[in-house]
């Protein structure tokens, strides 16, 4: 860069090499007055290749590294084009020596550190494009049992004056949020004054799209969500929840008068309660379902005049060519019909989330008290807090071909500007469905 040499000093490096010969001494120099500077904590930005099995990324960054086959992900956002110098801001002590790669792209530096706890220079990169910048971390060769710890990298830059896009710490747990990637939803408005008593939605999870730790959330209501998950590599479900009307994130806390009540379940359907994200009722069916293949579902809901409102789903499988059953759940200190109507997608396990995952959400209808149905074509994109606040800028939905979609992970670079209202084309294809005949 221009004048580069004006705006560096001489900082003292454990010991540094690099692949480009061609490199000028500035790689080795601190930089002086820049425009921008971050410190990266790698607790919330880094990822481990070996995802589900990796206890390698802790609240302290990367530590206990051992496996040399293990490699490492950061990842930062740029909203324009501009040189950044990269160091390694502290480096725990090892025994004996490592060398260490770090690579954008196709250019890659080395690093050789010893047991010296000193900040440590590890190169500029020019990047020439806005979007994701990815950091791949290598451990090269040791001596002694493990590779250096790292906590943070401090990413600098002469010529950029723009915003970065990262996790900066960890309020209010940001990093296990941060990690799981941003959640994205479509609102569905509907006419005023209607008493929605049935919902309706289709959903398509594209192949290959059907990550572990996803959910496909297709019928949410104010009170609940209704939808499809990825629990595993063997297992999958169909899952249904009601929130108590009593706030806690303890069910046990649930004072009886404010418990939901279980009233039917479906075949082979598990109940119980859940926690953590407020509490209620639960209730889910191990079913394999597929990617690639479109499932129907249907909500009920409506007041019983007793100040409380039952909730009943359904699930439609082609597979089995009929409704079944999932479950039904009673309110209790609730009296509505169905409201809110929304489909979300989030990855509910941190080291997913630099997995990219999208579903595709089609002919969604309500069906009044009196019988009367009504097509919903207008969706409102929005996300969550690690959306909101610009951490994480992985997010997207909107519409394709006669479907709303969902996209959310994998750090990619087209993001959905929130708060946009999409509308697709009418299906005017009425569920068939005789309600007086669901199990």
């Amino acid at each position: 860069m221009k004048n580069l040499l004006n705006l560096f000093l001489a900082f003292s490096l454990v010991s540094f090499s690099c692949t480009d010969h061609n490199e000028t001494a500035t790689e080795n120099l601190i930089l002086q007055n820049p425009k921008t500077e971050i410190s990266l904590p790698l607790a919330g930005n880094a990822y481990s290749s070996k995802h589900l099995e990796s206890e390698t990324i802790t609240d302290n960054g990367i530590e206990n590294w051992t496996d040399s086959n293990e490699t490492f992900t950061a990842y930062f956002r740029i909203f324009k084009p501009g040189t950044f110098q990269i160091s390694v801001e502290e480096s725990v002590e090892v025994s004996g020596k490592a060398e260490v790669e770090f690579s954008i792209g196709n250019e890659i530096k080395k690093v050789t550190f010893n047991s010296s706890k000193k900040a440590v220079i590890i190169g500029n990169w020019k990047i020439n494009q806005e979007g994701y910048v990815a950091l791949k971390i290598k451990g090269i060769s040791k001596i002694g049992d493990r590779f250096p710890s790292i906590n943070r990298l401090k990413i600098s830059s002469a010529d950029y004056d723009g915003k970065i896009s990262f996790v900066p710490n960890n309020e209010g747990n940001f990093y296990h949020w941060g990690r799981r990637g941003p959640s994205v939803h479509l609102n569905y408005p509907i006419p005023e004054n209607t008493n929605a008593e049935w919902f309706y939605n289709e959903i398509t999870v594209p192949e290959n799209e059907d990550k572990i730790g996803s959910y496909f959330m297709a019928n949410g209501f104010g009170e609940g969500y209704f939808g499809i998950q990825v629990n595993s590599s063997t297992e999958r479900r169909v899952l249904f929840s009601v929130w108590s009307p009593f706030t806690t994130d303890d069910p046990k806390s649930i004072p009886e008068s404010h418990k939901i009540k279980m009233l039917k379940k479906g075949e082979n359907v598990h109940t119980g309660e859940f926690g953590n994200e407020g509490s209620g009722g639960q209730s889910y069916l191990k079913y394999n379902w597929k990617a690639g293949t479109t499932y129907k579902f249907l909500l009920r809901g409506f007041p019983n005049g007793d100040n409380s409102t039952t909730y009943t789903a359904y699930f439609y499988a082609p597979e089995l060519n009929k409704w079944m059953l999932i479950a039904s759940f009673s309110r209790p200190q609730t009296n509505t019909y169905l409201k809110r109507f929304h489909s979300f997608l989030e990855n509910f396990i941190p080291e997913q989330g630099d997995l990219s995952r999208k579903v595709l959400f089609n002919n969604q209808w309500i069906c009044d008290e009196k019988g009367n149905w009504t097509e919903l074509n207008s969706a409102r994109f929005t996300n969550d807090n690690t959306g909101a606040k610009e951490y994480r800028m992985d997010f997207s939905g909107g519409t394709e071909k006669n479907y709303f979609y969902l996209k959310n992970g994998g750090f990619f670079n087209d993001f959905t500007t929130p708060k946009t209202t999409f509308t697709r084309p009418l299906n005017n294809k009425k569920p068939e469905i005789t309600l007086s005949t669901l199990p």
